[in-house]
This record gives C-alpha cells, sequence and structure tokens, in this order.
C-alpha cells in the first residue's frame, strides 16, 4: 500500500519507500533531489489509519520529520513536516508518483 515513490508537488522532494517489514521498519530514500538516507522510518497503525514518520538527520536537515497518514481515498500521504532548523511545521502532502 504505501511502497513507491511519492511526491510533494510543492517542491518536488521525494520519498521512495522500497519495502515495509513485519515490525513497521520502512526502507526507505529521501530525494531534494539528492538522495538522503532516513535516520528512522517507521509504519504503525492507529485505528484504522495507517500512519507513516520518517527522520531526516543528515544533509543539514538536523532531526526533520515527516509524520504522515495514509489517505486512501485520494491515494496520497498527508500530515507535518516538521523542518528542525527553523523550527516549524508545515502542511504537507505527496501523491504517488
Amino acid at each position: 500500500m504505501l511502497k513507491g515513490n511519492w511526491v510533494r508537488p510543492d517542491g518536488g522532494y521525494t520519498i521512495a519507500i522500497k519495502s515495509i517489514g513485519p515490525n513497521g521498519q520502512i526502507e526507505a530514500m529521501y530525494f531534494n533531489p539528492n538522495p538522503l538516507p532516513f535516520a528512522k522510518a517507521q509504519a504503525s497503525r492507529q485505528g484504522a489509519a495507517l500512519r507513516a514518520f520518517f527522520e531526516i538527520r543528515a544533509g543539514g536537515y538536523a532531526g526533520s520529520t515527516y509524520e504522515l497518514t495514509y489517505d486512501p481515498a485520494s491515494d496520497r500521504l498527508r500530515g507535518t513536516y516538521y523542518q528542525a532548523v527553523a523550527k516549524q511545521k508545515f502542511d504537507v502532502y505527496f501523491v504517488r508518483q
């Protein structure tokens, strides 16, 4: 359901999800457009909602995070992006590429 490439239309940032393990561990990479590894990538269920958490510590992101929920009706990942350096939160969404 989450596997694949997800692009953020407002900037072209991409999350490429390769796989999700049985414990919820996500194998994924972030592109801005250069590739950056995630320090943490985890999927979880909250009721019926499928959630994904990503943390970036490389490339000047210093602990920036995405907290996203999968919306099956629109096939989008929606949520918030916390830009740790600027200490600001933004509402964002990703569409399947």
